[in-house]
C-alpha cells in the first residue's frame, strides 16, 4: 500500500500575518504619558554665601492644603482668579528694581499696574513662593503652577507686542527655528529679563 505524504504547511504567510499584526498593535496602542512641570534647579550655594534681604511685599504667598484648597496671600481664592491676582502682584511696578552691577534697574517704566507701595517693587523683585502640603494632590500642584506660568505668558506677550509688534510665544518659536539670529536672541533674553520667573517652591507641610 502507497504511503500518504503529509502536506507541508507554508509557514512564509504565516510570518507575514503575525508581522502585519504586530506592526498594526504598535501604531494603534496608546502609551500613558506622565505629565510635569520642567524646572531647572538652582546650584548649591557656597558655604559663605549670604541671603538677600527680601521685603515681605515683594513675596506673593501661594499655599494649598491637603484638600486642595487654596490660599492667597492668607486668603481663599479659586483657582480660575490666581492668574489674574499674579499678574497684579508682578505687574504692581512700586518702587526700584534690582540693583545689578552696581546700577539700580530703576523703576519699571513699562508695568501697567497699581503701583501700590504695599505690592511688589519691580518684576525683577517679584517672588512667588508656592507651598504644599504633604497630602496635596499632584494634580492640583501642577494646575497652580499652569496659572502661575501663564500669568508671566501674558505680561511677556504684552510686552512683545508693545515693543516689537509680535508675541513672544512667536519671538520663542522664530528663535527656535534660527538660533544663529543675534537679533531675535536679544529680543527673547529683554522680555526675559523684563519679566523673569521667579518662583520658589517652599518646604511642603506634614499631613495632621
Amino acid at each position: 500500500m502507497a504511503r500518504r505524504e503529509t502536506p507541508e504547511i507554508n509557514a512564509g504567510s504565516m510570518a507575514d500575518i503575525a508581522f502585519l499584526l504586530l506592526i498594526f498593535f504598535l501604531v494603534t496602542t496608546t502609551m500613558d504619558v506622565d505629565s510635569g512641570i520642567s524646572k531647572k534647579l538652582s546650584e548649591k550655594p557656597p558655604k559663605d554665601y549670604v541671603p538677600p534681604v527680601i521685603k515681605e511685599k515683594n513675596i506673593f504667598e501661594v499655599n494649598i492644603n491637603r484638600n486642595n484648597e487654596m490660599l492667597v496671600e492668607g486668603e481663599t481664592m479659586q483657582l480660575e482668579d490666581l492668574k489674574e491676582a499674579t499678574i497684579k502682584f508682578i505687574d504692581n511696578g512700586g518702587g526700584e528694581g534690582k540693583v545689578v552691577d552696581g546700577v539700580s534697574t530703576g523703576p519699571c517704566d513699562y508695568c501697567q499696574g497699581a503701583r501700590s507701595q504695599t505690592s511688589s517693587d519691580h518684576p525683577n523683585k517679584a517672588i512667588i513662593s508656592v507651598q504644599s502640603d504633604r497630602g496635596t494632590e499632584y494634580g492640583m500642584y501642577i494646575k497652580v503652577q499652569n496659572e502661575l506660568l501663564k500669568a508671566y505668558t501674558v505680561l511677556r506677550n504684552r510686552l512683545a507686542l508693545e515693543k516689537y509688534n509680535v508675541s513672544y510665544n512667536e519671538l520663542e518659536d522664530s528663535y527656535k527655528k534660527d538660533s544663529k539670529n543675534e537679533e531675535l536672541k536679544k529680543k527673547v533674553e529683554f522680555v526675559k529679563a523684563s519679566y523673569p520667573q521667579i518662583i520658589s517652591d517652599a518646604e511642603p507641610t506634614s499631613v495632621n
